[in-house]
């Protein structure tokens, strides 16, 4: 139903809908969709080739492009095979169906317990019905020529609910990361299976958007260990302050701080929150991407079964109010915890044994010019992250770090650099 009855005469007429939250349980697979992701979604610079990716549920899609176009002479069994036993859905189909309207209560309420099985996370059990993730199906309509808009009106067209705790949004990146990185390393990966379909720049887009949680946990991993065990061993990795080649690595940092800083300011957004998607980026990178990245890879060796773990969005008012007040509610698992403390110890320990052997040997061999960059890099780390030691240290309430994590986390951190001096000595 286009919205008729605007006011604005160069308003966009977009269909008026009510949206259908998918059930979600943990003891259905349902071909691991995600149900009712109502957020705001980032679309990732596709406009001009193509357009915008399919990302979470703030989408209109045409429904023969979704669905494909049939007749009626269609075998009705092969339909029910792919598309599920709903005879209902199955007529809107092909090509000669008109949509009609309900006006009867009890036509009204068998429509009503039709869309409730059709909502059910059982409904596609034993079909190929919604067997492919958001990323993929926008990939596919994609390479078949279909063409996509990004539509941002002034009045808002989506509204929902999202996860307002560190738990649930770690366990909702790691499912989106996983099934990005199933797409990566498959045969439908889009280096292999775009270039035919697509143009380069478009399948290079694809390509940096499913490679983007394996290549970022590890490069994350590695800036977060390598340098600061090369500092903790007095081995200078950077160019020195005063060589003109440090400026490479300067300009690289600052253009990359302003780049995000601009994107996050031009869409609305406020010098905090680009501090807070930045701080989330890091913690996401070294935790969800590197769990949904490991599920993949394990699944892909037989050693593990792919896993769908659903989140919950139920309101908790405590958690709101922490939400609200921008503080951190660290109630979740310890293998979130643990990888983050660990990070945060390290570095500590390679910045105060660095700060220490600057002011004890009173700058010997130029070591602050020698070491700054390393420095400077556990240094940005640790401000980045405050929020982290603050839960560690600081704080006390149940929503901050427990303690035995702590603990846990100064052991890996200890034989990490253990290790790591063993290795580099």
């Amino acid at each position: 139903v286009i919205n008729e009855h605007s006011k604005e005469e160069d308003e966009v007429k977009i269909p008026l809908l009510v949206y259908v939250s998918r059930e979600k349980r943990p003891s259905h697979h349902h071909n691991f969709k995600a149900g009712a992701l109502n957020v705001l979604i980032l679309w990732h610079g596709f406009d001009g080739v193509g357009g915008p990716t399919i990302s979470g549920s703030n989408l209109y899609i045409k429904r023969e492009a979704l669905l494909g176009s049939f007749s009626k002479q269609q075998e009705l069994m092969a339909l029910k095979r792919s598309f599920g036993p709903s005879n209902d859905f199955i007529k809107t189909l092909v090509e000669e169906y008109k949509p009609g309207f309900v006006n009867d209560g009890e036509s009204s309420r068998m429509l009503l317990e039709k869309a409730n099985g059709l909502a059910s996370c059982s409904y596609e059990h034993q079909t190929s019905w919604g067997s492919t993730a958001n990323y993929f199906t926008g990939f596919s309509l994609h390479r078949k020529g279909w063409k996509s808009v990004y539509l941002y009106p002034k009045k808002p067209q989506f509204l929902g609910t999202a996860t307002t705790n560190f738990n649930e949004v770690s366990i909702q990146w790691t499912r989106w990361a996983s099934g990005l990185t199933s797409v990566a390393i498959s045969k439908f990966c889009p280096l292999i299976y775009g270039p035919l379909k697509m143009s380069w720049v478009q399948f290079m887009c694809y390509s940096e958007l499913a490679f983007m949680p394996l290549l970022n946990c590890l490069s994350l991993w590695g800036f977060a260990f390598i340098p600061q065990l090369c500092l903790f061993n007095d081995i200078p990795l950077y160019p020195k302050v005063s060589d003109s080649s440090f400026n490479i690595f300067l300009i690289i940092f600052v253009s990359a701080i302003l780049k995000s800083l601009y994107e996050v300011v031009t869409t609305g957004g406020q010098v905090r929150t680009w501090r807070n998607d930045w701080r989330i980026w890091m913690m996401r990178s070294i935790t969800s991407y590197f769990y949904g990245s490991l599920d993949v890879v394990l699944n892909k060796l037989g050693m593990k079964e792919a896993s769908f773990l659903p989140t919950n969005k139920v309101i908790d008012d405590e958690q709101v109010k922490l939400y609200e007040m921008g503080i951190f509610d660290f109630r979740t698992a310890t293998t979130f915890l643990a990888p983050l403390v660990t990070v945060i110890l390290v570095n500590i320990a390679a910045f105060v044994r660095a700060l220490v052997v600057n002011v004890v040997d009173n700058d010997r061999d130029g070591y602050w010019e020698k070491m700054f960059g390393q420095m400077f890099l556990s240094f940005y780390i640790l401000v980045s992250n405050y929020t982290v030691i603050e839960g560690m240290i600081i704080r006390r309430d149940k929503a901050s770090i427990p303690l035995y994590v702590t603990l846990l986390s100064g052991v890996f951190s200890l034989c990490i650099l253990l290790i790591g001096s063993a290795i580099l000595s």
